[in-house]
C-alpha cells in the first residue's frame, strides 16, 4: 500500500488524482490511501443536498466557497482547512464482505484514530459516519467503479466548524458537528498528528503494513501516466 500526503488541494484536483489513482489500481498497482485537505467547499452528493445549501452561501460565510456536484453517495457536506479528507483507493476484490464490510472498516479506522486522542467514538444505526454522542465528528459518503472505491472519509480536527453552521449537514436536521480539538483530552492534536495516527489506524483495520507518508510530488511520479488510462472513468459534473 502507498500513502501520500497532498497537503491542501483543491477538490476537482483531488479527484482527479483519486481517477489516477483509481487507473493505476485497476492496473494492478497497490491500494493507495490519499490524506489531504480542501479550500472552503461544499459538496453534494449523488442524493442531491441543494435543498439544504442557502443561495446566499458566500454572503453568509463572508468568504468565496467552491460548491461541488459530487460523484460520491450521501447528501450534503462541507470541507475546509482544519478537516481531515482521506481517500482510500482500494481493490474490493481483494478484499472480503463487500462495499458494507469497506464502509465499516473506513469508520472502525476513523474510531480507532480519535481514540488515539482520548475520544470514544461509535456508530449510530442508520446514519453512516462516526458519531461522538449526538455530534458528527466524521462524514463518509464513497463511490466504486470496477471493484474499486474512490472518495471516502472527512474527519473534522480543528475547533472551527463555522461552515458547517451555514448547511444542514447531510440533510439531517438538528446535527451538529464536533472536531477532534474539541473533544480530545490532552495536548492539542494538530493536523500532522491525525494524519500519523490516522494511517495507523488504517493499517491496523486495513492488516496492511504501514507505508510511509510520502509527499504529493512523489504520488505524481507514481501516478503518472495512468490519468487517461481509464476513458470509462466517471468524472464530476
Amino acid at each position: 500500500m502507498y500513502a501520500f500526503d497532498l497537503g491542501c488541494t483543491a477538490y476537482q484536483r483531488a479527484f482527479e488524482i483519486q481517477q489516477q489513482a483509481q487507473a493505476f489500481v485497476l492496473q494492478g498497482g497497490d491500494d493507495i490511501l490519499l490524506l489531504l485537505e480542501h479550500p472552503p467547499t461544499v459538496t453534494m452528493g449523488k442524493n442531491s443536498g441543494q435543498e439544504n445549501l442557502p443561495q446566499n452561501l458566500a454572503t453568509l460565510w463572508g468568504a468565496s466557497v467552491d460548491v461541488v456536484h459530487s460523484t460520491r453517495g450521501g447528501n450534503i457536506t462541507c470541507h475546509f482547512p482544519g478537516q481531515l479528507v482521506a481517500y482510500p483507493i482500494v481493490n474490493l476484490k481483494k478484499r472480503t464482505g463487500g462495499i458494507r464490510a469497506y464502509v465499516q472498516d473506513v469508520e472502525e479506522t476513523a474510531i480507532r484514530a480519535v481514540r488515539r486522542f482520548g475520544i470514544e467514538a461509535g456508530r449510530r444505526q442508520g446514519f453512516p459516519g462516526v458519531w461522538v454522542g449526538g455530534s458528527k465528528i466524521a462524514s463518509l459518503g464513497i463511490a466504486v467503479h470496477r471493484h474499486v472505491t474512490l472518495h471516502g472519509l472527512a474527519m473534522n480536527v480543528d475547533r472551527d466548524l463555522s461552515l458547517f453552521n451555514i448547511i444542514t449537514p447531510c440533510g439531517l436536521e438538528g446535527v451538529t458537528a464536533t472536531s477532534v480539538q474539541r473533544e480530545q483530552t490532552g495536548p492539542l492534536a494538530t493536523m500532522p498528528t491525525v494524519k500519523s495516527r490516522f494511517l495507523e489506524a488504517f493499517c491496523e483495520v486495513f492488516a496492511q503494513p504501514q507505508p510511509p507518508l510520502q509527499q504529493a510530488e512523489a504520488c505524481a511520479a507514481l501516478l503518472a501516466g495512468h490519468d487517461q488510462a481509464d476513458p470509462n472513468s466517471i468524472r464530476p459534473r
